[in-house]
């Protein structure tokens, strides 16, 4: 790898960028080429709680602006982000590989987000009870918690974010959002685009680091609230250190996402579903289908028409015309690489070689096209491990039950589809799936951001989901008033007709 681009990616505090004192910096690198285009400033203590008292010291101002301009700011943010959203999504291409569609598609489901939190006023309302008691009232209110971190993953790095900040934001908290290291430059644009928006300085902010910084933000007693995603050994260990540290924490971990092929359904949609939700995004999403569970003689079939459209697929750099883009690293290239090279040993039969791939991109890319692996059983690697990359693996079995029995004996419980036409069979799946997020005749579930995302098992700590009603209860706290007031007719002028009472 050779320097390209010698810049330095920043913290972002009290509106502008934020040097820091650490010379600590990690390369940020072009997947598509394998060269290093900047340095990310990696935060040292001093760093972290500079940014952290930011937040802290704008708290207090922001909890108390009120509604209405909190919403206006809120309004003026999504009418930029629409305006502008090319910017991002090339940012996005460059440093996480992902093609442009896909990065646009990215930001499309964040504003979702950001739409349902300029409805926020609404969902902050509380109830009113009058004569709980004799001349007594009851009433609840909802409240900011203060400083909130986000801790956010590379495969995702607008979307993800946003989430959790316009909720947050829009109930009166301050922000200080944590980027994955291989993809920060897209925090710094939204920083960027937030304070043209109009939002006072020290609501938002970016922290950018390591483990040190993370730490900082669990630890630190100013933070109050911690929005995590990323893999299950990382959001177990999130949730322990956050929560002794009595802060309120919602860690989204990994995922097993399986899908169901019925007999009955219709193999040339199924098809169509499988190369999407496998290999979209060279398969770096928490909701990608991993594990094909074909049911019944249907297997050749459908396996046949996967690859049928698995071959015309383009893998190169996501500027350019392709269908998929790079992984992230060459690390994780390696590794994605290592459960294929393990299915292949293992005795599974490797339909689609990824491995080979030609790619429409540099020499030193970070290529690993499609793959498509038949024959795998439940004791392999390449079935039980989350591997996040375009890998799908076709699991045989005979029946509905024993495909179920799959799902539910994985430790993970994120999202889960059947692919049938028998209304009955994809209800009686709905019930007994012991998944959070489920997609009858849709490969991706992911809700509507008015609903609220998050998986079960090893796929979530906490017991709050991302963003809709449940991300508003998070982000706030109630509070329950009970009040009485002297009745004015004990005394005074009252020129009004007299009544008998």
């Amino acid at each position: 790898m050779t320097i390209t681009d010698t810049r330095v990616i920043a913290h972002w505090l009290d509106g502008k960028p934020f040097a820091g004192t650490s010379e600590n910096t990690a390369p940020v690198t072009n997947p598509a080429t394998g060269q290093i285009t900047g340095r990310l400033a990696l935060a040292n203590l001093e760093d972290a709680r500079a940014v952290i008292d930011a937040a802290a010291a704008a708290f207090p101002a922001w909890r108390d602006t009120s509604l209405a301009r909190r919403t206006q700011i809120l309004f003026s943010f999504r009418e930029l982000l629409n305006a502008r959203k090319g910017e991002l999504a090339e940012i996005i291409t460059a440093e996480h590989g992902k093609v442009l569609s896909d990065a646009l598609g990215e930001i499309g489901r964040g504003q979702e987000v950001v739409e349902f939190a300029c409805g926020i006023p609404h969902l902050l309302k509380g109830g009113y009870t009058e004569n709980a008691s004799t001349k007594v009232d009851v009433y609840s209110i909802r409240q900011p918690l203060g400083p909130v971190g986000i801790i956010s993953p590379f495969n995702f790095p607008a979307m993800v974010p946003m989430w959790f900040f316009p909720v947050a934001i829009a109930a009166g908290n301050t922000v200080i959002l944590k980027p994955s290291e291989k993809d920060p430059t897209a925090a710094i644009w939204l920083a960027e685009l937030w304070a043209e928006a109009g939002l006072p300085p020290g609501v938002f902010n970016v922290l950018q680091g390591d483990k040190l910084a993370v730490d900082e933000l669990l630890e630190n007693k100013a933070v109050k609230a911690i929005s995590f995603v990323g893999s299950t050994p990382i959001a177990q260990y999130v949730y322990a250190t956050g929560t002794a540290n009595g802060k309120r924490v919602q860690a989204l971990g990994g995922a097993k996402n399986h899908a169901i092929v019925l007999p009955d359904a219709d193999l040339d949609l199924a098809a169509d579903a499988m190369v999407n939700a496998g290999f979209g995004s060279a398969g770096e999403r928490c909701m990608a289908i991993s594990a094909l569970v074909a049911v019944g003689d249907i297997a050749d079939e459908l396996v046949a028409k996967i690859v049928e459209r698995t071959t015309p697929l383009v893998t190169g750099d996501g500027t350019k015309n392709s269908d998929m883009g790079p992984l992230v690293t060459k690390t994780h290239r390696d590794k994605v690489a290592s459960y294929v090279d393990a299915g292949e040993k293992d005795g599974a039969t490797i339909v689609v070689d990824g491995r080979t791939v030609q790619a429409d991109g540099g020499p030193d890319g970070f290529w690993l096209g499609p793959t498509l692996i038949d024959h795998v059983t439940t004791d392999m690697s390449i079935y039980t491990d989350e591997i996040f990359g375009p890998v799908l693996s076709v699991v045989r079995v005979d029946t509905y039950d024993q495909a179920l029995e799959l799902i539910n004996n994985n430790p993970y419980g994120n999202g889960t589809a059947i692919f049938t036409n028998d209304g009955g069979a994809a209800r009686r799946f709905q019930n007994e799936v012991e998944v959070g997020m489920i997609g009858i005749n849709v490969p991706i579930p992911v809700p509507m951001a008015y609903y609220s995302f998050g998986g079960w098992k090893n796929s979530l700590f906490g017991d709050t989901h991302a963003h809709g009603t449940e991300g508003v209860h998070f982000f706030t706290r109630g509070k329950a008033v009970t009040s009485r007031w002297l009745d004015p007719s004990h005394g005074g002028i009252n020129l009004g007709f007299p009544e008998n009472s």
